[in-house]
């Protein structure tokens, strides 16, 4: 006769990778918190929570979840009501099911994120939770990064998702999609599989079924962790700049009429990289503008290329050089 540990879920690989990934993720989270996870009843996200009930008490922590409906397809209450009583049997308390507008605003993928993701902030709020965890895989990582190469929408989209930032954290960006659904097998959870997610109409779609399978056939495998790796170095780097570009315009910046002024001198001094990041931080800082690359390098040319041309007009600023001194002030 089979006991008590005969029935339990074997700790699989998989299921192991799982956990470790969420305990990491928990870490430093004040014990006696409550985290909400993200909890759509697909793979990913049920393999999180699974590993989230298991590892959160073993914290100090309680753990709850939260279910968005988006209304996109037939059934999709039901569907949430499913992955809903999936996180309650998992031990999940409380639980929550959020009906979402999708506007379409943007982009159907887009309206659905920003309706999803203002859900999730507006429950986080509403019980006090200390965090939201987030599904995200490693393989959705490499998806996000080579869209933002196919776009060319400069680096920042070339980062991918950050594990933290904010109340938001995604445990699996170093868990392949694979092992999340070896993790619902392993355990007995039977997984939603939601047709959206292989339906080509969506761009991610196309580049999850089409493009990263040719790619790894083609180019010998490995590219989902390749495109993995250079989001992670691109955002230490990025990281790292910020933090220089932030020291230094508390010296190089200074308050003028209508806005501010930045010494050229200094300024030129930097190597372009930085530069550009410290004229984008001074005009975010001060006018709540956000520079494309185009504008960015029109004023560094002010910098590094003035021979005595007038102003720059961009969208509500002017900047001008005078003498040592770049002048940005409110048009």
């Amino acid at each position: 006769m089979p006991t008590p540990d005969d029935r339990r879920p074997r700790l699989t690989p998989a299921v192991a990778d799982t956990r470790r990934a969420v305990r990491e993720s928990l870490a430093g989270i004040d014990e006696g918190s409550l985290v909400l996870v993200a909890l759509s009843g697909g793979p990913d996200s049920l393999a999180l929570a699974a590993a989230t009930a298991f590892e959160g008490p073993r914290a100090g922590l309680r753990v709850g979840g939260v279910v968005v409906d988006h209304g996109l397809q037939d059934a999709s209450a039901e569907v949430a009501e499913a992955a809903a009583q999936q996180g309650r049997d998992l031990g999940l308390d409380p639980v929550l099911v959020r009906r979402v507008t999708v506007d379409g605003h943007g982009g159907p993928e887009a309206a659905a994120r920003q309706a999803r993701y203002a859900a999730l902030l507006k429950a986080r709020a509403e019980l006090d939770a200390a965090a939201v965890l987030l599904g995200h895989t490693l393989d959705d990582q490499a998806e996000t990064v080579l869209i933002g190469l196919a776009r060319g929408s400069g680096p920042e989209s070339l980062w991918g998702m950050h594990p933290a930032i904010g109340f938001l954290r995604r445990p699996f960006l170093s868990v392949r999609r694979a092992d999340t659904k070896a993790a619902c097998d392993d355990q007995g959870l039977d997984a939603w599989s939601d047709p959206h997610n292989h339906d080509d109409r969506f761009l991610r779609a196309r580049v999850r079924d089409r493009v990263l399978p040719i790619l790894d056939q083609e180019l010998g495998g490995g590219v989902v962790e390749a495109l993995t790796r250079t989001a992670d170095q691109l955002r230490e780097d990025a990281e790292a700049l910020a933090h220089f570009a932030q020291e230094q315009i508390h010296d190089l910046a200074e308050h003028a009429e209508g806005g501010l002024s930045l010494h050229a001198g200094a300024l030129a001094a930097n190597p372009p990289a930085l530069r550009q990041r410290i004229i984008r931080l001074a005009v975010q800082s001060e006018f709540h503008v956000s520079l494309s690359r185009q504008q960015t390098l029109e004023v560094s040319r002010l910098v590094t290329d003035w021979h005595g041309q007038g102003p720059i007009h961009l969208p509500g600023i002017r900047v001008a050089r005078d003498g040592s001194l770049l002048l940005f002030t409110a048009a």
